[in-house]
């Protein structure tokens, strides 16, 4: 994905400076070994508070009772991509609705497809072995939410019905999770 925005389709996503009003900005740009450094610290400090916020989510997953797919699904799902949303909200309060969906499908894909693989991968380096085995309510939320994602991309164009529409099913979903009994594992 990030070959097809940065190398071959760039021009896609490059911009138009008449158009971005005062958003286009003419700016001299960081030099490679100022962007480096800067991107891992900023790296660093973001493993730093993930540790803080799994230690936080475990001992309020242990207080309230809470099973560890609500609390993946649902909870770190919020708080991890609150980035993401907060762009996705501020570009389709722009009327950029194409940048804001791509930013919410882009994310997801991101996870699906490169992130739970590698973490599958090194699982067997660390010694705890994870696998990909979902249950049935878990694949067929991942169905629906997808058909959801189709029907109202579909037409280019969103209303406030589809929103709520949206909402209603991270709603549902976030019900059935909650009442979703632990898997028991099988050694």
């Amino acid at each position: 994905m990030l070959g097809f925005e940065l190398v071959t389709h760039k021009q896609l996503y490059a911009g138009d400076p008449k158009d971005g009003g005062e958003d286009w900005k003419e700016t001299s740009g960081w030099s490679l070994s100022k962007s480096v450094l800067v991107l891992i610290v900023a790296t660093s400090l973001v493993a730093l508070m993930s540790e803080f916020l799994v230690g936080a989510v475990e001992a309020a997953r242990a207080a309230l009772g809470l099973s560890e797919v609500f609390v993946g699904v649902i909870v770190i799902a919020v708080i991890g991509n609150a980035a993401e949303h907060s762009t996705a909200v501020m570009m389709a309060m722009k009327n950029k609705m194409g940048l804001s969906l791509g930013i919410a499908v882009g994310s997801s894909l991101q996870i699906a497809l490169f992130v739970a693989p590698v973490l599958v991968f090194f699982s067997y380096i660390f010694g705890q072995p994870m696998d990909l085995e979902f249950t049935v309510p878990e694949v067929v939320a991942v169905i629906v939410a997808v058909h959801l994602i189709f029907q109202i991309n579909g037409d280019g164009e969103t209303n406030w019905l589809e929103g709520v529409q949206l909402l209603s099913l991270y709603l549902i979903l976030g019900i059935l999770f909650f009442y979703l009994p632990e898997r028991t594992h099988e050694g």
